[in-house]
This record gives C-alpha cells, sequence and structure tokens, in this order.
C-alpha cells in the first residue's frame, strides 16, 4: 500500500476533521480563557490587592535604566532588559484555570461513560437453533416415561 493510499484512508476516516475540529475549539477556548483573565479575574484580583493594579505591567528592571525610565514599553522599546513577572503571572493563571476546565470536562466524560459500562446490557436474543432444542427438551420432558 502506497502512502498516498494510507493517507486517503486516514483522511477518509475522519481522523484529521477530528483533529481540525479538535484544534479549532481549541483554539478559540484559549481566547475565551485569555479573555476571562484578563478582563474577569486580573482585575478583580488586582482591586483586592491594592486597587488599580495591572498585572501586565508589572515588572523588574535588570540592569542599567539610564534614561530612568517607568514604563514597560518605554523600557522595551529602548532595549532595557526587563523581567516581565506580570505576563508571566498572567499567562501562568491562564494555564492554571485551562488545564481545571479540561480536568473538569475528563472527569466528566469518565464518569458517563461508568454510568455507560454499569447499565445492564439488554439480554441478547436466543438463537433460534437455541430455542427450538429447548422446546423440543421441553417437549420430552412432558412424556410419559415407558
Amino acid at each position: 500500500m502506497s502512502i498516498i493510499q494510507e493517507f486517503k484512508e486516514f483522511a477518509v476516516k475522519g481522523n484529521m476533521i477530528d483533529l481540525a475540529v479538535g484544534v479549532i475549539i481549541g483554539g478559540a477556548f484559549g481566547k475565551i480563557v485569555d479573555s476571562l483573565v484578563k478582563d474577569i479575574i486580573m482585575p478583580l484580583i488586582s482591586v483586592i490587592t491594592g486597587g488599580g493594579v495591572d498585572f501586565s505591567q508589572k515588572f523588574i528592571v535588570l540592569g542599567e535604566n539610564p534614561d530612568n525610565l517607568q514604563s514597560l514599553d518605554l523600557l522595551t522599546k529602548a532595549g532595557v532588559n526587563v523581567l516581565t513577572y506580570g505576563n508571566f503571572l498572567t499567562i501562568l493563571l491562564n494555564f492554571i484555570i485551562l488545564a481545571w476546565v479540561v480536568f473538569l470536562m475528563v472527569k466528566m466524560i469518565n464518569r458517563m461513560r461508568r454510568k455507560q459500562e454499569e447499565a445492564p446490557a439488554a439480554p441478547a436474543a436466543t438463537p433460534e437453533d437455541i430455542a427450538l432444542l429447548r422446546e423440543i427438551r421441553d417437549e420430552l420432558k412432558k412424556r410419559p416415561q415407558a
């Protein structure tokens, strides 16, 4: 079997479509989590920790700051070495929320699978030859023994 034929079988089975759908939904879900963290959670944390703190602007200047710049944008444009720990905290929080949601989804799916496995399977229909043999057996039991 050639590689092209194998690829066609792979693509036709739906594996590529399932993967594409997963990537698209994952990307959209990532944007939702980013927005949740940036637009809802971080402002709330900012208010709790001292009112109006913007975590994306939290940084530590590493090295010299000859012009005594105070803005992250100005520092990065000037080429000053800056440790932007606020951005890291935001991305870390994004990851933790995303991991938690995925964990909950997997847990829910596993619970649903267990319920399906626990549900008793309907008894299989008795094959016709077995049913006929049982009828014959029952009829033989009814006849008087000689």
